[in-house]
Order: structure tokens, then sequence, then C-alpha cells
């Protein structure tokens, strides 16, 4: 009976003993406190790079001939061009396309003729340009100006900057944060980009001027600013 007795008491201790070893396991594992904060930054710069669309566009009953047309009227623009100082590495062709159009003429359709049309886009590395680009276009037969696009040619290096601010904001957040709770930051965790993207502006939308015998005042386009934007979430430890 006596030695039953001491069978469980040893049994006891041995799961006391299991047990509090668990329990200071899990405490070792317990993570350090911590505070999540997000930070966030905007950079902003003048646009020193420009691009314009530009398109020609001719109808006529025959394909071949609609084609011709548009050939030739975009020669006409691209020579125009040249004499602005564009080189032919500044433009590329966005889009072509010939097709047939119709009328409806009780719910039927009508073939019209074909339309032919050439866009290109023209890179400006001198944003002062952008208003004789489409002045020069114009005159030389463009038919339409599908908008101006402005951008940064070092948008990477800019992009970078507003990171490090945001990340910087995120510290001072959590310094902040931490001062209010009486600890201090002990160190930084984990730190997490939110992708903000930041697209190019758009193209603004430009309107044709009608053809008149007085001469036009030349176009003047202004740039404004770009905005590039950062957003981080960051994890402090505290002590």
């Amino acid at each position: 009976m006596v030695a039953r007795t001491r069978r469980l008491a040893a049994s006891s201790l041995a799961t006391i003993l299991v047990a509090a070893s668990a329990l200071a396991a899990r405490a070792d594992d317990a993570p350090p406190p911590a505070i999540v904060v997000n930070g966030e930054a905007t950079v902003q710069a003048t646009p020193d790079r420009a691009f314009v669309s530009v398109s020609v566009e001719s109808r006529d009953r025959n394909p071949g001939e609609a084609q011709r047309k548009t050939a030739t009227a975009m020669a006409a623009v691209r020579k125009k061009l040249a004499q602005t100082d564009v080189k032919d590495d500044q433009i590329r062709t966005i889009a072509y396309d010939l097709q047939l159009e119709f009328d409806y003429d009780k719910g039927h359709q009508v073939p019209r003729g074909y339309v032919a049309r050439d866009l290109i886009e023209v890179r400006l590395d001198d944003v002062t340009q952008v208003g004789t680009v489409i002045d020069a276009a114009v005159g030389a037969g463009a038919t339409s100006i599908g908008g101006v696009r402005f951008d940064l040619k070092e948008r990477t290096a800019l992009e970078r900057e507003a990171l490090r601010r945001a990340v910087a904001d995120g510290r001072a957040r959590a310094e902040a944060a931490a001062a209010g709770a009486g600890v201090s930051v002990a160190s930084i965790l984990r730190i997490e980009e939110q992708r903000v993207f930041s697209p190019p502006p758009g193209p603004m939308p430009m309107m044709m001027r009608a053809a008149t015998a007085e001469a036009a005042p030349p176009t003047e386009i202004d740039a404004g600013e770009i905005e590039l934007r950062a957003s981080v979430t960051l994890t402090a430890g505290l002590k």
C-alpha cells in the first residue's frame, strides 16, 4: 500500500513538472508586444516628359484608296513633325485599322464605304514643345488629337523616395503611439508595402480647331504637377 502511494505521488509530481515545463515553453514562445501602424507619403514633381496622340483617318468606297489617302496624310504629318525636331525614335504607332462602315435602311445594313485610321504617339522630352507639336500636326492634316499625357523621366527614383518617406512616417506613428502607452519602440519587425498604383496621368482630351481663314493663336498646354504616393504597413516591437 505504501509503495503504491509512493508511485502515485511520483506520477503526480512528474505530471506537474511536465505541465510547468509546457507553460514555460509557451511563455518563451510568446511573441513580444508589438504595434501595427500605417505610413503614407506623397511626392510631387513637375512633369519633364509628354506624350501626344495624333491620328489621321480617310474614307473611300475602295479600301485600297482609303488606305492610300491615310498613308499620304500621315506622311505629311510626320514630315511636319520632323521640322519641329521630332526624331523617328520619338514616334510609335499605337493603332491602325481599316473598317467597312454601314448605314441602316429599314433595318438593313447598307455599306457606306471604308475608313482607314492611323494613330501614332509622339514622345517629347521637352514639355514646352507640346503646343508646337499639336499645331504642327493639325496644320499638316491630322484629323484628331487624342490627348496629351505627362510623365516623369525619373519616375522610379521618385517612387522609391515616396516609399522611403512612407516608412519614416510609419516609424514616427509607431513611436508616437508607443509613447502614449508609456513604452517605446525596440525594433521594426515587419514592413509591408501596400502597392499604390500611380499610373501616369491619362491623356487630356483635346478638341480640334475648325479651319478658318484667320490664323489661330498657338496652342498652350500646362503640365501642372504629378503626385506619386506610397503606403506601408509597419509592425514595431515594443519594450
